[in-house]
């Protein structure tokens, strides 16, 4: 009897040893890359796909023999963890370590995509203009999308916009200036939205403190939009535009009349390189010789340093301002309406 328990006892140990170095084996085997191949092999990641899921998807395109096996590879190597949705392109013959590599850093297909820069100071029309030709862009859509506030009311301060008639476009200035790059496929509401909810990211690079000076200068958000872009279209020089600034709120707060050119060529359907008297005596809500205080909205789209400008003006006393013939674009300040007189002779004299 104990020569036959001896023997059992042999035979299972001889099983279980037989079987852990078959397991063995085929973990070995399991682990090693699949036959190289020259094809490539496309795979997609969705967002939130598990790394178990992610194996079976590696299996099932041949790009590792099991699964499972490399599964519990992940664990001990402890990756995983890590692994980036998206399209990725590989071949067969690929190590494993390469793959869990290509994954954690995300090595994706570039796609194609649309591309496209709005210049700072760019009006509604001059953006429509731009976006001419592009793919999925169609102009009507487009100035019909800038001036219905429902389709974007949702979006954070282009639900604030005052449902103004005298607005010429609705989303004049909230259209933010920057470059994007959007999918191929994209419609013309998409990129309205993109450039829409850029202005609020474009937002948190201002000091933290923006809003409470927003409240100081006792203005909506949207006016402080409209001052914003009067200094883009008036300013070229970063260092003028806090200085224009405090001349607009200067003249505000006396109730002097703004007389900005750049809100006459606005309303006017094609700008000109020069205006007329007859010009100024137009009847708008965006002729600013004729109005007082601000125009009903933005007049172009402004940079992120003109709405700094406009929420931290320096504190001056000018009322007038006059562009110098040095070809610097730069300009000249007066407190006094006979300094200004002066300084608009001594221009003309250079």
């Amino acid at each position: 009897m104990k020569r036959i328990a001896f023997i059992t006892l042999a035979i299972v140990l001889l099983a279980l040893v037989l079987a852990g170095a078959g397991t063995a084996m085929y973990v070995a085997y399991a682990l090693k890359p699949t036959e190289a191949a020259d094809n490539e092999v496309r795979i997609t990641v969705p967002p939130g796909m598990g790394s178990g899921q992610i194996a079976k998807l590696l299996e099932k395109n041949g790009l590792i023999r099991d699964a499972k096996v490399f599964r519990y590879y992940l664990i001990y190597k402890k990756e995983g963890g890590r692994f980036q949705a998206g399209e990725y392109v590989m071949k067969p013959g690929m190590e494993l370590d390469e793959i869990i590599g290509k994954m954690n850093e995300g090595d994706t297909v570039r796609q194609e995509a649309l591309r496209f820069t709005i210049p700072e100071g760019y009006t509604v029309l001059q953006i429509a203009d731009r976006l001419e030709g592009r793919q999925g862009f169609d102009r009507q859509t487009f100035l019909d999308l800038t001036n219905s506030l429902q389709e974007f009311a949702s979006v954070k301060w282009v639900g604030d916009i005052p449902d103004d008639p005298g607005l010429r476009h609705r989303l004049e200035g909230y259209l933010f200036p920057e470059t994007y790059e959007l999918k191929t496929d994209s419609t013309t509401k998409d990129m309205v939205l993109r450039m829409v909810t850029e202005l609020d990211k474009k937002l948190a690079g201002l000091p933290a403190d923006w809003p409470d000076k927003l409240k100081q200068t006792g203005l909506t958000f949207h006016q402080m939009m409209t001052v914003a872009s009067l200094i883009e279209r008036e300013v070229v020089d970063d260092e003028e535009r806090a200085i224009v600034a405090s001349v607009i709120y200067n003249r505000i707060k006396i109730g002097m009349k703004l007389q900005i050119d750049a809100t006459v060529q606005y309303m006017l359907d094609k700008p000109k390189e020069r205006l007329f008297e007859k010009d100024l005596l137009v009847d708008s809500p965006y002729n600013t010789y004729k109005i007082a205080g601000l125009p009903p909205g933005p007049i172009a789209s402004p940079s992120l340093k003109s709405i700094q400008a406009a929420l931290y003006p320096v504190e001056t006393k000018f009322l007038f301002y006059v562009t110098k013939s040095d070809g610097t674009q730069k300009h000249t300040f007066a407190e006094t309406y006979d300094q200004h007189l002066k300084n608009i002779a001594d221009s003309k004299k250079r």
